[in-house]
């Protein structure tokens, strides 16, 4: 039995989108604790807290995205 190649493509953008959409966000959020810090003098506290708060806000993104469709 052979799948559609349409289901496997649509299926294969989406995640793509969704993995590349985590990182966007994660990214965001080391820079801009990592200029923040450079900024307050704070050298890595907002970036750790930025990036735990970004990885946090990626996944739920995903997950919601995920029980949406």
């Amino acid at each position: 039995m052979k799948s559609d190649p349409r289901k496997n493509l649509n299926d294969y953008a989406r995640y793509s989108s969704m993995a590349i959409q985590m990182l966007v966000i994660i990214l965001l959020g080391v820079f801009s604790g990592f200029k923040l810090d450079q900024w307050l003098h704070t050298k890595p506290i907002l970036t750790v807290i930025l990036s735990i708060s970004s990885v946090a806000l990626s996944i739920f993104i995903v997950v919601k995205d995920l029980l949406r469709k």
